[in-house]
């Protein structure tokens, strides 16, 4: 049986946080940990409080520091298996364990997709993730229909490279890394609930230099990313 360990990235999730990780507890039988990113609330108090596994940076990072750091975590501590699952609520735990039968039936990153079998809405969100899998699509000629979902599964390979490649992020670029390495990625249907409390980091502003920056990486960077070499 995989060891498995549930990544749960937190910035001033304080509100959020007693759901989630009542959520992971009950509808799975994995680890969690919390990386709290020095929330401004009081997201430490809570997790010493409550007792949760928890590791807590001095300095905020971002998200790509913080699942960086949950992929050591989970290295270190020898799991086959690592989950990337938001603090903030809108996802649902229920479906980790079709994820993880994904990676143990030989995947070596599976999504919790929003759009395998429903539509895009046609939001400027939207439209923004069907540019980046249009794209993703044209650079390595395989389809991610939903490519900005933060709930992902990770295989041992795929630990590894976050590991040991620092320019590593959980974000569509990587996913483009790992396909022109030749990675296995699937899709699953998921659902996922509105956020109930505090608000998304990205703001109009910081969408735009979101996309900018991913299209840049995919097109200029990770497109260039050489196949993996068999042993």
């Amino acid at each position: 049986m995989s060891r498995v360990i549930v990544i749960i990235p937190a910035y001033n999730e304080a509100l959020n946080l007693d759901r989630v990780i009542k959520d992971v507890k009950e509808n799975c039988p994995y680890d969690y940990v919390i990386i709290n990113d020095c929330s401004k609330d009081n997201t430490l108090e809570l997790c010493q409080q409550k007792k949760w596994n928890y590791l807590s940076l001095p300095v905020n990072y971002g998200l790509t520091s913080v699942v960086q750091l949950g992929m050591k975590y989970a290295k270190e501590y020898d799991y086959d298996i690592a989950i990337q699952f938001d603090g903030d609520g809108q996802h649902d735990a229920k479906y980790l364990k079709d994820l993880v039968d994904q990676i143990e039936k030989g995947q070596d990153v599976v999504i919790g997709s929003r759009f395998v079998k429903a539509k895009k809405n046609h939001s400027a969100r939207m439209l923004g993730n069907s540019l980046i899998s249009g794209l993703i699509k044209l650079t390595t000629g395989k389809t991610i229909k939903d490519p900005t979902s933060g709930m992902r599964a990770y295989g041992a390979k795929s630990i590894n490279d976050f590991v040991y490649n620092d320019s590593l992020s959980p974000e569509p670029d990587t996913m483009v890394f790992f396909l022109k390495r030749g990675y296995k990625i699937k899709e699953i249907q998921v659902k996922m609930r509105e956020r109930e409390f505090g608000q998304s980091y990205l703001t109009l502003t910081k969408s735009i230099g979101y996309m900018a920056k991913i299209l840049f990486s995919i097109i200029f960077v990770r497109n260039f990313t050489r196949k993996e070499k068999k042993q």
